[in-house]
């Protein structure tokens, strides 16, 4: 039989991947993450070509204000952990001599304790699971494993979930493009590659995405001269 915890996990993966969009599944990430580990606030901060930081869901304004300090120091455990262990304790920012500038910002605005993890699918950094408490010494070891357990979830989820879109996004332009084929194959007589050929060389032409060229016809029913 599965104990209280496996169960709750075991609900937690069935429940994020049903989620069909990246902003459905981050808003239940940051809620999970709430009765996952006794914090008080949650975020997830998503990286983009590398380099750029952003919070991307958030139970209150406050979390997106504590993610702000260590873009502006450029030092901070969220950033650390990409690059270093899967997950990374801060017992007391009074006292962590690790980041001192950081520390001393997020000490002055109430926050005392904070345990991050990495969202990670193989080789790939999709961002950071974010936990937050005004008391020193609010996490331990115990919330730093299950922290883990819950960020390789909700890793995967956010994966599928980005995926899913791009695959309907793919779906739809392929649709747009067929239907703006179909009106040049009417139009003009042409079979279906010597309408592609059209709405490519146009494409090319005016340097517009063949996606774009295809809204324009089907939404005007000509190109424009």
């Amino acid at each position: 039989m599965l104990d209280p915890t496996a169960a709750e996990f075991a609900e937690l993966a069935v429940r994020l991947h049903d989620e069909p969009t990246v902003v459905e599944t981050l808003d239940l990430v940051v809620q999970y993450a709430l009765q996952a580990v006794d914090c008080q606030h949650a975020g997830v901060t998503l990286i983009h070509g590398g380099q750029q930081v952003e919070t991307a869901a958030a139970t209150d304004p406050f979390v997106a204000e504590l993610d702000l300090v260590q873009i502006e120091c450029g030092e901070g455990p969220s950033l650390s952990v990409l690059d270093q262990p899967s997950t990374m304790m801060v017992r007391d920012t009074r006292e962590d001599p690790r980041w001192p500038k950081w520390a001393e910002r997020v000490a002055a605005l109430g926050v005392r304790s904070l345990l991050t993890a990495r969202l990670s699918t193989g080789n790939t950094n999709v961002g950071t699971l974010n936990l937050f408490h005004s008391e020193p010494g609010a996490f331990d070891a115990d919330d730093e494993a299950i922290a883990s357990i819950f960020a390789r979830h909700a890793a995967v989820a956010l994966a599928n979930a980005r995926q899913t879109e791009n695959l309907w996004v793919a779906i739809d332009a392929r649709k747009l493009v067929g239907q703006a084929q179909g009106i040049l194959m009417e139009r003009f007589d042409l079979d279906a590659d010597q309408a592609f050929a059209v709405l490519l060389r146009y494409s090319q032409h005016r340097n517009l995405k063949l996606r774009a060229v295809a809204d324009l016809l089907v939404k005007h029913r000509q190109l424009p001269a």
